[in-house]
């Protein structure tokens, strides 16, 4: 399955470095939990592939948040992401 990396969990002063909000083409919240535990990943244009697991849900729309090992660099943001 893959998704599109949306952007930074954050709030109004504070950016979240390591989570991201990702949008996996689900229409709702319930689908949304379903997807927590899961592993995701992102290959860079170089070849480097940095994991993460999805969280939780976020919002009422079937936004994911994911937990990456490491941060993303800001290019990554609209990218495509491969959920497993």
């Amino acid at each position: 399955m893959k998704g599109i990396l949306v952007q930074f969990r954050r709030s109004r002063k504070r950016i979240c470095e390591k989570h991201y909000l990702l949008d996996l083409g689900l229409s709702n919240k319930d689908e949304a939990k379903k997807m927590a535990g899961k592993i995701v990943s992102w290959k860079s244009p170089a070849g480097k592939v940095i994991k993460g697991k999805i969280s939780d849900s976020h919002g009422n729309k079937g936004l994911v948040r994911a937990i990456f090992e490491s941060g993303l660099p800001g290019q990554a943001m609209a990218t495509e992401i491969e959920v497993q």
